[in-house]
């Protein structure tokens, strides 16, 4: 076991204007459990490869269990990586594909099958040891995967997108093995997901990455609760956070026919900076949804998503192009076209700058800005 360090890395690759990573640094403590989150072409994936290896910095450098791995091979790094399509032999059973870095290390034959049949009964795939890949569903091939990176009780175990080709429900189970197996084992690990869902989930510390670009580190609950910027309230969560970008007087915004009262700590903020509109964030959560007749924002219903415990109602703000998103409990009887009332929190609103998308009104108790300070390597769910 080992912790990682990328200090101050940058990426660009061959022929390309941009960096795909730039200026990341990070610490992660061994034994986290990190995970890596972002939308397409974030930068994750190169972060990723970056520290596997498979890439070559452009800038900065990377430490594992404090020894500078720049430039050292990718064999050479004592790190497991498990991808995103298995990457199994199709020619050998699942036995010789788990034990097969053993085999290569020069493990002798009695050693390395009783450490195959140790993780395969960690695993719960004893049964499948003598068959091929081919013979296996894709939730059982990915453990076999997870098997042969663990079998070599690696420095840190990278995992790029593992559950992207599976189902919802085996990507739900298989997220809690992964769990599980993490806690187990106490092996640092990072984890690349564009699922924020996942993310929340399975992070011990969750890093949000756009355009290569770190946004904020933190505890899956400190990014929901207390996000830096808009984009990261918009990215985490879901439904997303409901943003809207608004004229700013008075200390008020206008929401369609309503005066809207931001908090004291938003104004102020915002005055300081002379901004002239805000991006105001609500979670869908905070929002009530009333008959057309009481008082609150006029909105039209344009779809409910009922999902059994929890229902989602969207309706379109009269008089705008926005729509917001309110949480209902149980199942809503709304139909499309009905008219409502939308009642805000007042308590519960974000501001964000609309010039820089910067959080306003934030003390520095509530948002750790550095990014790289690391939680306590003990992994909680």
């Amino acid at each position: 076991m080992a912790g990682i360090t990328y200090e101050h890395v940058s990426c660009r690759y061959p022929g390309s204007d941009t960096l795909s990573v730039e200026d990341l640094s990070l610490e992660i403590p061994d034994g986290e459990f990190m995970v890596l989150v972002g939308p397409s072409g974030s930068g994750k994936s190169t972060a990723l490869r970056l520290l596997a290896g498979l890439e070559q910095l452009s800038e900065g450098r990377i430490d594992i269990d404090g020894r500078d791995v720049s430039g050292v091979d990718a064999r050479d790094r004592d790190i497991a990586m498990v991808f995103q399509n298995y990457a199994l032999y199709p020619n050998k059973t699942v036995g010789e594909n788990i034990g097969f870095a053993l085999k290569m290390q020069g493990v002798d034959r009695a050693e390395r099958d009783k450490r195959v049949r140790e993780v395969a009964s960690m695993l719960a795939i004893e049964e499948f040891l003598g068959r091929k890949p081919r013979q296996l569903s894709g939730g059982q091939r990915q453990r076999v995967a997870m098997g042969r990176a663990i079998i070599r009780r690696p420095k840190a175990f990278l995992m790029d997108e593992p559950l992207s080709n599976l189902d919802a429900k085996l990507r739900v189970q298989t997220r809690v093995q992964i769990a599980e197996l993490q806690q187990r084992l106490a092996t640092t690990t990072v984890y690349v997901t564009h699922d924020q869902g996942e993310a929340m989930t399975l992070g011990s510390r969750v890093a949000v990455l756009k355009d290569g670009t770190l946004q904020q580190c933190a505890a899956p609950r400190e990014l929901y609760e207390n996000p830096v910027n808009a984009f990261v309230a918009g990215f985490i969560g879901l439904p997303q956070m409901n943003l809207i970008r608004l004229p700013l007087s008075d200390g008020r915004v206008r929401l369609s026919d309503e005066d809207l009262p931001l908090p004291a700590a938003v104004v102020r903020d915002a005055t300081q900076r002379g901004a002239k509109e805000v991006i105001v964030g609500v979670r869908p959560e905070h929002v009530t949804v009333g008959e057309s007749s009481s008082q609150g924002v006029a909105a039209e219903v344009v779809l409910v998503e009922s999902l059994g415990a929890d229902s989602y109602v969207h309706a379109s703000l009269a008089g705008t192009d926005a729509t917001f998103v309110a949480r209902t409990e149980g199942y809503d009887s709304r139909q499309r076209g009905s008219n409502v009332r939308l009642r805000v929190d007042p308590q519960r609103i974000y501001g964000f700058d609309a010039a820089t998308e910067e959080r306003l009104g934030v003390s520095e108790h509530q948002v750790d800005h550095d990014a790289s300070q690391p939680a306590p390597a003990s992994v909680s769910r």
